[in-house]
């Protein structure tokens, strides 16, 4: 089954209302015999513009991504069934593309680490010390000389 992903605007509403409006859109693609890999969170953030749906307008709206596994069939009957959901303001669903996804290998050894242990985190921290930049003495004294000896 091909991994897709589904980017989905959520009009504003209560935390317990979110949690429903999502369990009824993972259980839409549980139904259709998909199976969901991750989601997250991008958080609650204002339109770039207005948008209206389902007859009213929206100015905020929530935002997440679902990324699943699904038969191409299937894809199909999420776009109708989200389209027609209330909840949902914009909804699109992508095809991952498989040269991007990383094979990730972990060991609960690596995690249990300190984070300034972890390679990850040191291959951050060498990549910020590689951009900063140098620095460099400055004559801002106003005089045509350095008054000090060198």
């Amino acid at each position: 089954m091909p991994t897709y992903e589904l980017s989905v605007i959520l009009r504003q509403m209560s935390r317990p209302d979110m949690v429903s409006t999502l369990k009824r859109t993972a259980t839409a693609i549980f139904d259709k015999g998909g199976i969901i890999r991750k989601l997250d969170n991008l958080g609650t953030k204002p339109l770039p513009f207005k948008t209206s749906a389902h007859g009213v307008v929206h100015r905020t709206g929530s935002y997440f991504v679902f990324k699943f596994d699904t038969p191409p069939a299937a894809i199909d009957d999420l776009d109708e069934e989200y389209g027609r959901d209330v909840d949902i303001i914009r909804k699109r669903i992508y095809r991952a593309d498989v040269s991007q996804q990383e094979d990730i290998t972990c060991t609960l050894h690596e995690e249990m680490l300190p984070p300034a242990y972890r390679k990850d985190v040191q291959k951050m921290i060498a990549l910020a010390d590689r951009n900063k930049p140098k620095k460099v003495f400055q004559y801002n004294t106003g005089l045509d000389y350095y008054p000090f000896q060198k």
